[in-house]
């Protein structure tokens, strides 16, 4: 993860790049930003769409050089920047908060959390995100080492996702997978020398689904406090999946199923 992919302005704002990015944390989060800044000679119709929404929440917008903009970003910034109250992680106090209100009326759905055991590749974590947001996930969960957490480029990936689905940082994984199943829900971890396939198990109930890391899948201690491993059904000569690819396909089929 290089400098600039953390870089930030004072200790709770930081620069994110993109116009997917950008327009989805207006639709969803507007008030959290600050200032956009936008490359001179501009003028597309999907930039205008993003100046409008910026214009009706009056939020400053500055005209700079692309140079400018170079110096802020490491990647494609496609010409845009926003300034956005930085995204903040929850803990494992929030996450007992979180279970004290499922099932509730306005909380009617039982537990449905994803756990990722380990994820360090930013846009793994921000394509995660996007399908857990759009699969109904009511938080992520990570463990605080080994994990990569908020950064621009997770949120450029994520589409507004980072700012919709709380980012749990857990201290002890293994410790809070237990404290989940004190609580009645099931653990669902995924493997590929599974037994039982995704599709052939229950997913309705109070559940967390656990993907593992990106080349070494889950660790060991993850992986015994599982209440049941499941995998997917892999017919070609590839081993395995990307992890976003994999969490995305079982996030639906428990989404298919609780529907």
């Amino acid at each position: 993860m290089s400098k600039k992919e953390v870089k930030k302005m004072g200790s709770s704002s930081e620069w994110l790049f993109g116009l997917h990015a950008v327009q989805a944390v207006l639709k969803t989060s507007g008030s959290k930003v600050q200032e956009l800044r936008v490359q001179k000679g501009r003028d597309d119709q999907r930039l205008k769409k993003i100046l409008s929404l910026a214009e009706g929440q009056s939020i400053p917008i500055t005209w700079v050089l692309r140079s400018d903009l170079d110096d802020l970003a490491d990647g494609r910034h496609q010409g845009i920047a926003a300034l956005c109250q930085g995204v903040g992680v929850q803990d494992e106090n929030y996450l007992f908060e979180l279970l004290q209100e499922l099932p509730s009326k306005e909380q009617p759905s039982s537990p449905f959390l994803l756990v990722l055991d380990g994820i360090t590749d930013p846009h793994n974590l921000g394509a995660c995100m996007r399908s857990a947001d759009a699969a109904g996930i009511q938080a992520v969960i990570v463990p605080k080492d080994n994990s990569v957490g908020i950064t621009p480029t997770v949120q450029k990936v994520a589409c507004g996702a980072a700012e919709t689905v709380p980012l749990i940082v857990v201290t002890n994984l293994s410790r809070t997978l237990k404290q989940l199943q004190e609580q009645g829900v099931w653990i669902i971890g995924t493997a590929g020398e599974a037994k039982h396939l995704v599709y052939e198990t229950d997913l309705k109930g109070p559940i967390a689904i656990v993907m593992g890391a990106e080349e070494k899948g889950l660790r060991r201690l993850t992986r015994e406090n599982c209440d049941v491993l499941v995998k997917l059904p892999m017919q070609g000569v590839v081993s395995s999946l990307n992890v976003s690819v994999a969490t995305g396909i079982c996030l639906f089929e428990a989404l298919r199923q609780r529907q």
